[in-house]
């Protein structure tokens, strides 16, 4: 298998699609998950001609989707940020959907978020995109990364060993999701709306 990886659905991050081909030969992927033992499972269609066990085959990520997603993730976690900011430290993330189209972000908060604390949590989000801050990712130790003040959702299992992305101190998540490298490449931000999607829960 010559390839390259794909990255399968991880917390609200939707998984990649791409082609897997041999000569003529195409499988059309359409989702990629990972499975309950650790493998990635591509999810799609044979397209064109047949595949047979021990193909040699090459993998081959849409790369605009996912520069599309990776806009996006980043986003969310700029989003949660200054939420927290204007709102208070009691905005946590209760869900979250990530693709190439949306952020959809589900938060904790006790009423809805008026227009003027929307206007400012759009305005903290873009000055960070203006910015050009650089975002890192790592695997470190659980323990280190407690100690950085990293995020974690509420309810998640974590082994010992946790990936952080980093958007240079001033956001700091548990996450396995695929982001930019700079936050200038997310180009802008706009909320479209904000809603109520259970009591206490406020989705934007």
């Amino acid at each position: 298998l010559t390839r390259t990886p794909f990255y399968a659905e991880m917390g609200g991050q939707v998984g990649d699609s791409g082609t897997i081909t041999c000569g003529e030969n195409v499988f059309t992927v359409t989702d990629t998950r990972k499975s309950g033992s650790g493998h990635f499972i591509h999810v799609g269609t044979v397209t064109h001609g047949t595949f047979q066990m021990g193909d040699t085959v090459t993998a081959a990520v849409d790369e605009n989707r996912r520069m599309s997603i990776m806009r996006n993730h980043t986003a969310c976690h700029l989003l949660q940020k200054a939420l927290q900011e204007v709102l208070g430290d009691h905005v946590h993330q209760a869900g979250s959907l990530v693709d190439d189209k949306v952020c959809r972000f589900d938060f904790s908060h006790f009423s809805a978020v008026t227009p003027e604390e929307l206007t400012r949590v759009q305005k903290i989000v873009n000055d960070k995109i203006y910015e050009s801050m650089n975002v890192t990712v790592k695997e470190m130790p659980i323990e280190e990364a407690k100690k950085l003040g990293a995020m974690a959702l509420f309810g998640e299992k974590y082994g010992k060993v946790v990936r952080v992305v980093n958007i240079e101190g001033w956001s700091t998540e548990f996450c396995g999701g695929t982001h930019v490298k700079n936050t200038a490449q997310i180009g802008g931000f706009k909320i479209v709306s904000e809603s109520s999607v259970a009591a206490g829960i406020r989705r934007i």
